[in-house]
């Protein structure tokens, strides 16, 4: 698995993580989503994947 994905001309990270259902896929995807991370999920043959990405807010005053 490729490390990052593009989705919509965004750069995604793989999580790292393979998988075995979409159930566990969908929960992980979820508590990512609560600590403020855009998803995107890609299902093939071998699993299911989840790339993240989040904007960091600038602290620059």
């Amino acid at each position: 698995m490729e490390l990052a994905r593009l989705f919509d001309g965004k750069k995604f990270m793989w999580d790292g993580k393979k998988y075995d259902t979409e159930a566990d896929s969908l929960e992980q995807e979820q508590h990512y989503r609560s600590l403020g991370f855009e998803v995107r999920s890609a299902s093939e043959d071998d699993g299911h994947y989840l790339f993240t990405r989040r904007v960091v807010a600038s602290t620059a005053g």
